[in-house]
């Protein structure tokens, strides 16, 4: 039950007109808490509050607000389970190259849906980021474009506002106390509460005022775009388990490479026409940076095929167990501006047998995404299946 401000004054009159000022009190209590703990309140920047995992922070008054100064780390609000609902904070934002946001609907770490500003793209379409964390990784070379970012110009060396709005599977983001919103996105990961934090990579950053509102909240009407979708593309991979990419380079030892392999399951593509390979598979912190994605082609003849592709980082393709590719797609292979972000900028002619040819794509990962996408744009005697 909500309640306005007058409302709230007419319901304690009645309550110490019926009931006396000792029950009035206890009632009063019973009914005020529950909506406390939704309100809006500033959190205070105080351990008492906040996780704090960092390289360094300070709490102190900058350029006029109580503020959090944040350095190469995050900093987790305590005892919140957070799944619809607000999230305000001011950041004070300055040129050098860095990324700074807030993680919500986090749980065991490794899972959260994350926006985050680049400042040193002010002005840029890349000029922020919207992305999920799937088992440790931020899938930013896979969730790119107007989907997930909008062009903005910063005001440098000020304070400006961010206003997060969470609803089920989608969410919006409002810059600067704007009523309508710069960017709504669909969420990737699973419905499900959890923490929120802010974070500061590379560059430190300054926070302010953090509020989070529990209530359910209003969602402004405002259209949600999504990528073009690519006629042909493979709906679905199936997908194995980890082991190291150093085993691809002995091209004798391949056959043992792939028998030895445990087959996880299928990952679907989302909107963005890829398959984030890390629904499935985790990376931080353990042994493999490496899985095959395969699919199988029947073919009714013996037949070539162009096979166009994409993937991040790196990648082995193999027709049959034959290895007939090998290519890096990483951040800053390609040119000292290049993002890495997967895209079908790769092809290969495929020599298909009369009947079945398993074609296997050996992704490797560094960062920023792990992902795999692929499509015959002639599909003429063929019929893909994973």
């Amino acid at each position: 039950m909500q309640m306005n401000f007058g409302e709230c004054t007419t319901f304690i009159i009645q309550l110490k007109i019926q009931l006396g000022m000792k029950k009035m009190i206890f009632i009063l209590l019973a009914f005020i808490l529950p909506h406390l703990s939704q309100s809006q309140d500033v959190i205070p920047f105080d351990t008492a509050y906040w996780d704090i995992q960092a390289n360094g922070h300070v709490i102190a008054n900058y350029q006029g607000q109580d503020a959090l100064y944040l350095h190469q780390g995050a900093a987790t609000v305590k005892d919140v389970e957070f799944l619809n609902g607000t999230i305000e904070y001011d950041i004070f934002i300055t040129d050098g190259r860095g990324f700074h946001g807030v993680r919500f609907r986090q749980y065991e770490f490794q899972n959260a849906e994350l926006f985050y500003i680049r400042p040193h793209q002010s002005g840029n379409v890349d000029a922020n980021q919207a992305t999920p964390i799937l088992n440790g990784l931020t899938g930013w070379q896979l969730y790119f474009g107007p989907a997930y970012s909008f062009a903005h110009d910063y005001t440098m060396n000020a304070w400006t506002h961010v206003k997060l709005v969470v609803l089920n599977d989608r969410a919006q983001v409002f810059f600067d106390h704007a009523t309508k919103p710069n960017l709504s996105w669909k969420l990737k990961n699973k419905m499900a509460a959890g923490s929120v934090s802010i974070t500061a990579s590379l560059l430190p950053m300054h926070y302010a005022n953090m509020t989070i509102d529990t209530r359910t909240p209003a969602w402004v009407d405002d259209e949600i775009h999504k990528p073009e979708p690519i006629e042909h593309i493979i709906p679905s991979w199936t997908i194995s388990d980890k082991f190291d990419e150093a085993k691809l380079d002995d091209v004798a030892s391949l056959p043992t490479v792939i028998a030895s392999r445990k087959w996880l399951g299928t990952v679907s593509i989302d909107e963005n026409n890829a398959a984030n390979i890390s629904r499935i598979v985790s990376r931080p912190n353990e042994e493999g940076n490496t899985v095959f994605a395969k699919i199988v082609i029947d073919s009714d003849v013996n037949q070539g095929k162009l096979f166009e592709f994409g993937y991040s980082d790196r990648a082995v393709v193999l027709l049959n167990g034959q290895p007939i590719y090998r290519g890096d797609n990483g951040f800053r292979t390609r040119d000292y501006r290049y993002l890495g972000t997967i895209g079908l900028f790769d092809a290969v002619y495929l020599n298909l047998n009369k009947g079945k040819n398993e074609l296997l794509v050996a992704v490797s990962e560094r960062f920023g995404g792990w992902g795999v996408m692929g499509r015959f744009v002639d599909q003429t005697g063929i019929r893909v299946s994973n």
